[in-house]
Formats: structure tokens, sequence, C-alpha cells
């Protein structure tokens, strides 16, 4: 098989999983955590604080990345599909004419936040390059279906919008409005993951710093509030049409 079949070949297989990238980083971290040297946090509260406040703020980035994207994408291009590449309509306006794959830049800063927030140097570059490795193969394979399916028009876009750092030389504003409801409809499933991932780094360090399990009030509430409130948008999402929009998918 040539390299380029390959690569497309791998890259809709990975397309599928890639859902359960949350679950192997949850799994990658506990051994991560046991073993880092956190006397310095241990030491200085300032810093743990600090620590927190940077982490999120990373992941906030890329949730607010993801929000830009989604919010003002074309009702025809691929929305939350696992099975295979799906897109009618193609997004070259707004932070598409910056990047070609603002999810996934959005995706890694979502969760290299809460990696950073393990205090481990060593796994914060090596989960980027897994995931520059992970990605670059769904990339391709979305590249070439996006290719086949639009041609010309695809080409020209992306010969001068850049895969995944941004460049905003070509920025055209989107005609698309940004909806929230769209938003709440769609993120909340990962605004609840990265709540509870910092939650169980945060858990697992007092837990191997200790030797004993300490379930902090703190984490309870933050845990709650966070499942809680993607319980009510699911919830509205199934079972009224309050998050419905008829020109958005």
């Amino acid at each position: 098989m040539a390299l380029v079949h390959s690569f497309e070949k791998n890259g809709n297989i990975l397309f599928k999983y890639r859902g359960q990238i949350p679950v192997i980083l949850f799994i990658l971290s506990i051994p991560v955590v046991y073993f880092t040297d956190n006397q310095l946090i241990n030491k200085n509260s300032n810093l743990e604080f600090g620590l927190l406040i940077t982490c999120s703020l990373v992941s906030f980035i890329g949730q607010l990345i993801r929000a830009i994207a989604i919010g003002t994408s074309n009702k025809f291009t691929s929305g939350r599909n696992t099975k295979e590449q799906v897109a009618d309509a193609l997004n070259t306006k707004g932070i598409y004419s910056t990047v070609r794959h603002p999810l996934y830049l959005g995706n890694y800063f979502m969760w290299i936040g809460i990696v950073m927030y393990t205090f481990n140097i060593w796994f914060v570059v090596t989960v980027s390059l897994l995931f520059w490795i992970y990605y670059e193969r769904i990339m391709f394979a979305e590249e070439r279906f996006l290719e086949r399916k639009f041609g010309e028009s695809y080409v020209n876009w992306s010969l001068k919008v850049p895969p995944f750092w941004p460049s905003f030389k070509y920025f055209e504003s989107n005609p698309i409005p940004f909806s929230i409801k769209t938003i709440l409809r769609r993120e909340y499933s990962g605004v609840t993951a990265t709540i509870l991932g910092f939650v169980f780094v945060a858990f697992l360090r007092d837990w191997f710093q200790t030797g004993e399990v300490h379930f902090k009030p703190v984490y309870g509430i933050v845990t709650g509030v966070g499942l809680a409130i993607s319980l009510v948008l699911r919830t509205l999402k199934h079972s009224t049409s309050i998050l419905f929009e008829e020109d958005r998918s």
C-alpha cells in the first residue's frame, strides 16, 4: 500500500476513535502524577494556585477556539460524526480563514491545560508529540476527503491557510452569526470532561502525597456543578426544543 493511502486509511480509523482520547489521558495521568515530584507545589500554595489558574486559562483558550469555530460553522459541515467523514459545505471564512483545523487546535489547548496541571514537563512534551502524530493522520485523511469533494476550491483555500497554527494574513469575516445555542447544545460534554480532568488530577495529587483518600468538599462541589450543567443541557437538547435551531447542525 502506498504511503499516502496508508496515511489516509490510518487517519480514517483514528478519526472514529478520537473521542477516546480523554479516557486515555485520564489513565496515563495516574502513574504520571504518582511519580512526579510535587515538593515545590507543597511548599508554596501561591505556586499551586498559579499553576491551577495558568492551566485553566490554557484549557479555556482551547474551549474558546472550539466555540468560535462551532458557533459560526455552516450547517452542512461536519458535526460530531464518528463513523466517517461528512461535509456538504466548506468553511472558509472567520476562524477558518486563519487555520484549517481550528477544532483540533482547540482540542490541543483544552487537553494540554490538564496535562500541564500534572506539573510534569515530560508528560507535556510526550502528549504534545503523540497528539501531533495522532491528529496529523486524521487531518491528512480529512483533507484528502475534502479535496476529492470540493476540488479546486478546497485546494485554493488550503494553499493560503495553515493547517494548525493560525495566520491572520488572509482573514475574512464570517457572514454566519455566532450562535450561543449551538455552543450550549454541542459543547457541554467537553466542558464537563475538562472540569473533571482538573478535579481528577488534583484528587490524585492529594491521594499520592498523603497516602490517604481525601475527597475535599471543593472537589464534590466543582464535580457536582459540572455534572449538573451537563445534565441540564443534555435534557434541554434531547427533550425540549429550547436549544433547537433550524439552520444549525
